[in-house]
């Protein structure tokens, strides 16, 4: 599926070919903590698949519990986050922010990773596969 995005102020704009399945949902405490929310919703893109179109974001490096560093990219103007990579080598995947995605309305999640760091008080969402912690 082709699908556009950008920030809320429009600075930073991206296009990607994505696969609808690969649209899930991160209950980490880090994604709680950087969407100011219960949760983030993230659309994997493979990297040859996802291309910047406006301004490049402003990136900064945050260590995981697996000790790797993951690229935090947001704009540097509104604030909004766009992406996550890895920032050791070339990035293989971006972990697309879904609320940037103009096309988000049609792609529900179908995973959810870091259930074990989830809410007690959300509502549990039917037709997702659930994961205790991060697959892969």
């Amino acid at each position: 599926m082709q699908i556009t995005g950008s920030c809320h102020c429009g600075k930073i704009t991206y296009e990607a070919e994505l696969d609808p399945g690969n649209v899930g949902i991160c209950h980490c405490s880090d994604c709680q903590a950087m969407s100011g929310s219960a949760y983030r919703t993230i659309a994997v893109v493979q990297a040859d698949k996802f291309r910047l179109t406006g301004d490049a974001p402003k990136e900064y490096v945050k260590k995981g519990d697996s000790g790797r560093g993951r690229i935090q990219a947001f704009c540097p103007n509104c604030g909004s986050g766009i992406y996550a990579t890895n920032a050791e080598g070339t990035p293989v995947a971006y972990n697309v922010r879904t609320g940037t995605i103009r096309e988000r309305n049609d792609l529900p999640p179908r995973f959810e990773y870091w259930c074990q760091s989830a809410l007690h008080w959300l509502p549990e969402l039917h037709g997702t596969v659930k994961y205790d912690r991060q697959t892969g």
